[in-house]
């Protein structure tokens, strides 16, 4: 290995350092998000100094000046001096994204890395040795209660359908243009939580009935927290895996396969195949892997997190492809998005 390597390489490590600390990077961000940060400076109309931002937020100003001073050298804030005072803004990358107030926020998902995400990994070594999720290390319960630590609380029910809401800000129109389906005029998103991606599909294919099927608890808290005024979507309660599931020409399925074991995902997706009329179709949204093993590291990560937190994990192609056969499905298109979640559209 050491002859692919240049002599600064081999003379400092420059690569490795940066991961070692990219822990520490992630934690910069998500304090700054749980303490308000960005959404002060989004909202004051100049520079604002440590001392003020400490006293607006409750922190100690020591504390919140070195805080301001690392978003400043990760390129999330600017600085400025003006008589020899330090006065910190937002870039325009943090009022897009981190601040709350934004319409391509990514506040929710943060917080629910920060909270739940987050300590979950500290029990990486014994996921690995164990292979099974570390639920009941991190939250006390049962490893096989893997949707009860995500809705053990209404709050951890929120910060759960925050993450999933937020997934779509980046990804969900190249989720839903990957194919064209508008030949499908009825669509069902099982376990389409705040309905986001399904918004993402009723835009797209106005022609298009689009239903959100997901479970009571969810559909309940949904409708309250984000329904919107001028929704085109329908949302149904149910258990896709227990219950009966509405009738459809197109059942979408984002972020569920990754979830379950492959029986589980096997038992589902026949069941589905069951439920579509000839012509009819699944569209799965996930990161797939490249079967090489090379990566992308997004999808090799995000599979070390299903380990870690569920019973599932990331597939390559080649792995979705057999599983959507084996269930019935006869033709299967795949399509990389470039972004974090591609798509897979399987017809009966």
């Amino acid at each position: 290995m050491a002859e692919h390597l240049s002599q600064s390489e081999l003379d400092y490590p420059f690569k490795l350092l940066e991961y070692f600390n990219g822990f520490r990077v992630s934690k910069v961000i998500f304090s700054a998000c749980e303490l308000g940060v960005f959404d002060l400076l989004l909202t004051s109309a100049e520079p604002l100094s440590a001392v003020h931002v400490a006293r607006e937020l409750s922190t100690s100003q020591d504390g919140m000046e070195r805080l301001l001073d690392a978003l400043v050298g990760i390129e999330i804030l600017e600085v400025e001096q003006r008589d020899g005072t330090a006065l910190y803004s937002s870039t325009d990358v943090a009022n897009l994204y981190l601040a709350k107030g934004s319409a391509k926020s990514l506040h929710d998902m943060i917080i629910y890395q920060s909270q739940t995400i987050y300590p979950l990994w500290n029990n990486m070594v014994d996921a690995v040795r164990e292979g099974k999720n570390q639920n009941e290390k991190t939250f006390g319960l049962p490893a096989e209660e893997v949707f009860q630590a995500m809705y053990r609380s209404e709050e951890e029910m929120l910060k759960f359908m925050g993450l999933m809401n937020s997934s779509w800000v980046l990804d969900g129109h190249d989720i839903v243009t990957a194919f064209n389906l508008s030949g499908f005029r009825t669509i069902v998103d099982l376990g389409g939580c705040t309905g986001a991606l399904a918004r993402e599909m009723a835009k797209a294919y106005p022609s298009s009935s689009v239903v959100v099927f997901d479970l009571p608890q969810v559909v309940e808290t949904a409708r309250k927290h984000f329904a919107q005024e001028n929704d085109r979507i329908d949302f149904q309660a149910g258990d896709f895996f227990s219950g009966e599931i509405p009738a459809a020409d197109l059942f979408v399925l984002a972020r569920i396969i990754h979830d379950w074991s492959e029986e589980k995902c096997e038992l589902l997706l026949k069941k589905i195949h069951d439920a579509c009329p000839p012509g009819g179709g699944v569209l799965l949204v996930e990161a797939m892997l490249l079967e090489n093993r090379r990566g992308p590291v997004t999808a090799q990560i995000f599979s070390l997190n299903m380990l870690v937190q569920t019973e599932g994990r990331e597939r390559p192609p080649s792995q979705y492809t057999r599983l959507l056969q084996r269930s019935g499905f006869g033709s299967v298109q795949l399509c990389r998005t470039g972004k974090s979640y591609d798509a897979i559209l399987a017809t009966r």
